[in-house]
Order: C-alpha cells, then sequence, then structure tokens
C-alpha cells in the first residue's frame, strides 16, 4: 500500500529538518496521489530537481525512488517555468525544495542510463 503524497511530503520535511536541512513546501497537490517533485538547493547556486521515475516509482523495499529530471543547474530561475509546464499538464503535482550542500535529501535517486 503506497503512503498519501500528503504523508509523505510532510514526513519527509520533518526528517529533513530533524537532519538539519531546511525545507517547504512550494505547491500543493493533490493529497492522495499527487505525483512529488523535489528541488535539492545546493546553496552553492546550484540546484537539482528530482522527480519520479518512469515506471515504478517504488522499490522492494516500500521506499519512494527518485530520477533528476533536471541534473543540476546554476540558474534557479530554469526551474520555475519547468514546474509551471507541469502543473498545467498536471494541476494535482506537489512540489517541496530542500536545502542541501553534500546531496540529494537522503533520497534514493536512480542512476541515468
Amino acid at each position: 500500500m503506497r503512503l498519501k503524497s500528503e504523508i509523505w511530503v510532510h514526513a519527509f520535511l520533518r526528517r529533513s529538518f530533524v537532519q538539519g536541512r531546511f525545507g517547504a513546501v512550494l505547491r500543493k497537490g493533490a493529497p492522495e496521489a499527487g505525483a512529488i517533485y523535489v528541488v535539492v538547493n545546493h546553496l552553492d547556486g546550484t540546484v537539482t530537481v528530482l522527480g519520479p521515475p518512469p515506471g515504478s516509482a517504488i522499490d522492494e523495499m516500500g521506499e519512494r525512488l527518485w530520477t533528476e529530471v533536471i541534473p543540476s543547474v546554476t540558474q534557479a530561475s530554469a526551474v520555475t517555468p519547468y514546474i509551471e509546464r507541469l502543473a498545467k499538464f498536471d494541476p494535482d503535482i506537489w512540489v517541496v525544495e530542500v536545502e542541501d550542500r553534500t546531496g540529494l535529501a537522503g533520497l534514493t535517486v536512480l542512476a541515468q542510463d
């Protein structure tokens, strides 16, 4: 059974806070099953956007899997138009931003082929 998007987002933010990272919801989506996108701000002028991978977004242990939909870019302003296009296509998406200097906020990111 999959966790509702709203519960996952709030749990992810709480875990981020406990681990010393700051995060915020940039866009609220459908509480039950909206797709979730995570903007990781590396605090060095670069950001990475993670989203659900094609196919199954859950591994055999029940953890969400992620893929880099926008690899590290130096212009955070490039993210906003991308998110706006996603929201036009799917108004139920969630967008969360988290600050993490050293990684990808503890999320499991699938390797790019």
